[in-house]
């Protein structure tokens, strides 16, 4: 086991001495890799992979046949235990070999289905185990990135940009967002991503009022905004990055709202350090927006961060306030939308550092002409 995971075990231990736990059953995907190196992936919310299940004097990985080989090969310092008949027939008896009473759960991810199953077999127990709820004790260790973690999100973001910088080579007039969604996801894999940190998003004219839009057969045309949202993922970690171009010469309408966009993200991204307000980063951001006509037009947080996960914890949000770090890593991400004309929105990727924030994106003044 390397040093890195070696101490996070060590934190997560700690955490279940304060919460009186006897051990962590870890469910979560990302939480299993960041505590295991672990690469078995859910294949959708109702299968798993397998859970981690973490004491003070043992670690185990409960697996299927499926990813026997994979545990073994990639979770150093931990027992492979695999079930054939799903984990609840297993988990007794994992149970009883550590001495555990009191077990506490990921609650974000255990279903109540496998609860009740859970419950029902640890229960029938000479000593009966309870299970116990706990929330974030993996992922508020995930929040602080080291320079490694860093680095693989920068990676990752570089490949997703050159990728960005392919794609508006090749877009015209006529081109569906299909088309161009299919393009960047192409162009993502061909440089090297492991996959993508979320479905490409390619949102034209009126639809790219909609701030998760999905593609569709609509083409794209001249002088209309047309938004991209996308990402790269690679060795584990996630790149999310928002732009939005304009094909030909930008109507004073475009220019105005992008402007006021890039504004707000830029004197936002002046105010992170460590020690910040997530809430007052936001108002930052989101005051710029309404004192120049935009009042309402911009109703979602302004950033969250970026890991092992596109979504996780801290939020720059209204209604959250989470004090920012020297290490987390988080995006940028103010918009702008006008139902009926269309959508902008302009994301960076920065890690806040102890005095400022350290943009991850391409320094490059960004131009959102496309030349056709």
């Amino acid at each position: 086991m390397n040093s890195i995971i070696q101490k996070r075990i060590t934190a997560i231990r700690q955490g279940l001495a304060d919460k009186e736990l006897d051990a962590l059953m870890v469910s979560v995907q990302e939480n299993r890799y960041y505590l295991s190196g672990y690469t078995g992936e859910d294949t959708q919310f109702d299968e798993s992979a397998g859970v981690l299940i973490i004491s003070d004097r043992r670690l185990v990985l409960a697996t299927d046949s499926r990813y026997e080989l994979q545990a073994q090969a990639e979770a150093a310092g931990f027992d492979i235990v695999c079930y054939k008949n799903g984990l609840e027939k297993e988990l007794p008896e994992i149970a009883k070999s550590l001495g555990i009473h009191r077990l506490g759960f990921e609650s974000v991810r255990l279903s109540h289905k496998n609860h009740s199953a859970y419950a029902d077999a640890l229960g029938m127990q000479k000593q009966a185990v309870e299970l116990v709820p706990t929330q974030n004790m993996v992922e508020a260790l995930r929040q602080i990135k080291s320079e490694d973690e860093i680095q693989r999100i920068t990676n990752a973001l570089r490949i997703a940009e050159k990728a960005f910088s392919r794609v508006m080579d090749t877009i015209r007039p006529g081109m569906t967002e299909r088309q161009a969604a299919w393009a960047m996801e192409k162009a993502m894999r061909e440089n090297g991503a492991q996959g993508l940190s979320f479905p490409v998003i390619v949102a034209s004219g009126p639809n790219s009022a909609l701030p998760h839009a999905v593609p569709t057969d609509r083409k794209m045309g001249r002088g209309e905004p047309i938004l991209f949202d996308w990402g790269a993922r690679l060795n584990e970690y996630c790149s999310d990055t928002t732009r939005t171009v304009v094909m030909g010469e930008p109507d004073d309408r475009f220019q105005q709202v992008f402007d006021t966009v890039v504004m707000a993200r830029d004197m936002a991204t002046a105010a992170i350090k460590s020690g910040a307000s997530g809430i007052q980063v936001d108002k930052i951001a989101r005051d710029h927006i309404d004192q120049n006509g935009y009042a309402g037009q911009f109703g979602h947080s302004l950033g969250h961060g970026t890991g092992l996960a596109v979504h996780e914890s801290p939020r720059l949000s209204p209604t959250k306030d989470d004090r920012l770090e020297a290490g987390m890593v988080v995006t940028v991400e103010p918009g702008v939308y006008l139902p009926g004309w269309g959508g902008i929105r302009m994301e960076n990727q920065v890690v806040v550092r102890q005095d400022c924030a350290q943009v991850l994106n391409d320094a490059t003044p960004f131009d959102p002409r496309v030349r056709v």
